[in-house]
């Protein structure tokens, strides 16, 4: 039995995991990381990061790395299929949060992570080639058994605890609840991709267009100034109702004919979308899925983390801001109560019930909710004033409603202690 002098295994280096490790660095409780791959590289495209976790890697101290790479993002924008205006409202600093919101690709947010990982934990903080196996638990501690890329088994390790930051896949969720299904398919195809271009806009927005039934667009830039000339690097995603899931691979290339017909006509004042979509270097397909809540994450010495514990789908910018808040919230439970089954009980007391609300909103009521209403009730037409259609009042509420949910509406996050 091979010995560890951590207290907490963390199983999988993604965005969870790598917040976690900082986050119990700062709370002098020493981890490891393990992670299944030979080689960490950076992968994805481009995420969002809400005010509520900036918040938390400000806290970490992150921030002038993140806008090194990222843009602050200055409003979310709303149109519908036609590009007329729906709604408009500020966005991060912009809007009166202490903390700003980034757009960045998902990459460059992981490379600022694992830096800071390796540089405060040291370099073998980080142990790559370690697939987990499976992990077991007594009175005083938990073993956990990993196979070598080869699949040949590596020494067991032995620690207080262990978190399973392994992603949907998660084999340590998968040993709790063996009988759940496949991830559940929520009826849309995303294709995603990025492109070089100019400013659009405020240059910095988060623009959200159409809708499901015809086609929708979230598109936003990631990285300024990428070349001589000023362009930015502009994340765009597809979004189409299809019967029938795609293959559930990020790195699965998508064709243009599967999805650029609902796009065509979209040649718009402030930005012509097929021509956006044409100059990208490569373009992914993935089905939009996510899994039923769980009704608890943690298992004696056992918990999860980020999208081993609650996967959901992309419709609120959410997916690794609760990610990040799991680690804070967990780091400072073990902080407040102690390295043991208590802390961790605690986490899943208060972390289950906030994301399963988070889950269940992004399925029904998303900021997105807001192209779905005028969808609806003008029959995907063109409008002469939007508020005969609809109020901005209700268009107001849907996205506070969802600030609520997700726990950054301003108030209220503002008057929120720290976790640690």
């Amino acid at each position: 039995m091979s010995e560890t002098s951590t207290q907490v295994i963390v199983l999988g280096a993604g965005i969870g995991g790598l917040t976690l490790a900082l986050s119990l660095h700062q709370a002098g409780v020493p981890c490891r990381i393990y992670e299944a791959v030979p080689e960490l590289k950076p992968l994805g495209v481009g995420i969002n990061l809400l005010p509520h976790a900036a918040r938390e890697l400000g806290e970490l101290g992150l921030l002038p790395a993140l806008d090194a790479v990222g843009v602050r993002t200055q409003e979310a924008v709303f149109f519908n299929s036609h590009g007329q205006l729906v709604f408009r409202e500020a966005a991060g600093t912009a809007a009166g949060y202490d903390w700003p919101q980034y757009s960045i690709h998902r990459g460059d947010l992981h490379t600022v992570l694992l830096t800071a990982v390796r540089e405060r934990l040291g370099a073998d903080s980080v142990v790559c080639g370690h697939r987990c196996a499976g992990v077991e638990q007594d009175d005083t501690g938990v073993t956990a058994r990993f196979t070598a890329p080869d699949g040949s088994a590596l020494p067991p390790l032995r620690a207080a605890l262990a978190v399973g930051c392994d992603g949907i896949h998660s084999v340590l969720r998968k040993q709790f609840y063996p009988d759940e299904g496949a991830p559940r398919y929520s009826g849309v195809n995303m294709w995603r991709g990025t492109a070089k271009h100019k400013p659009f806009l405020s240059g910095a927005s988060m623009v959200r267009a159409g809708w499901l039934d015809q086609g929708k667009m979230v598109i936003y830039p990631i990285r300024n100034n990428v070349d001589a000339e000023g362009n930015q690097l502009v994340n765009w995603v597809a979004e189409i109702h299809a019967p029938q899931p795609a293959l559930q691979d990020w790195s699965r290339p998508g064709r243009l004919e599967d999805f650029m017909p609902a796009f065509e006509d979209w040649h718009f004042d402030w930005l012509d979308v097929p021509a956006l979509i044409r100059s990208s270097d490569a373009i992914l397909e993935y089905p939009m899925v996510d899994q039923d809540p769980l009704p608890r994450w943690t298992h004696g010495r056992l918990t999860l983390l980020g999208d081993a514990a609650h996967p959901m789908v992309p419709r609120g910018s959410n997916g690794a801001g609760q990610a990040i808040i799991d680690a804070r919230y967990l780091a400072g439970a073990l902080r407040r109560l102690g390295v043991g089954t208590e802390a961790l009980e605690d986490y899943d007391r208060v972390r289950v019930q906030a994301t399963t609300n988070v889950v269940l909103t992004n399925r029904s009521n998303p900021p997105d909710t807001i192209l779905r209403e005028v969808f609806q009730r003008s029959g995907g037409k063109r409008f002469e004033r939007l508020e005969d259609v609809v109020s901005t009042a209700e268009l107001q509420a849907i996205s506070d409603n969802y600030k609520r949910v997700a726990g950054y509406d301003p108030a209220a996050l503002k008057a929120r202690p720290s976790y640690l």
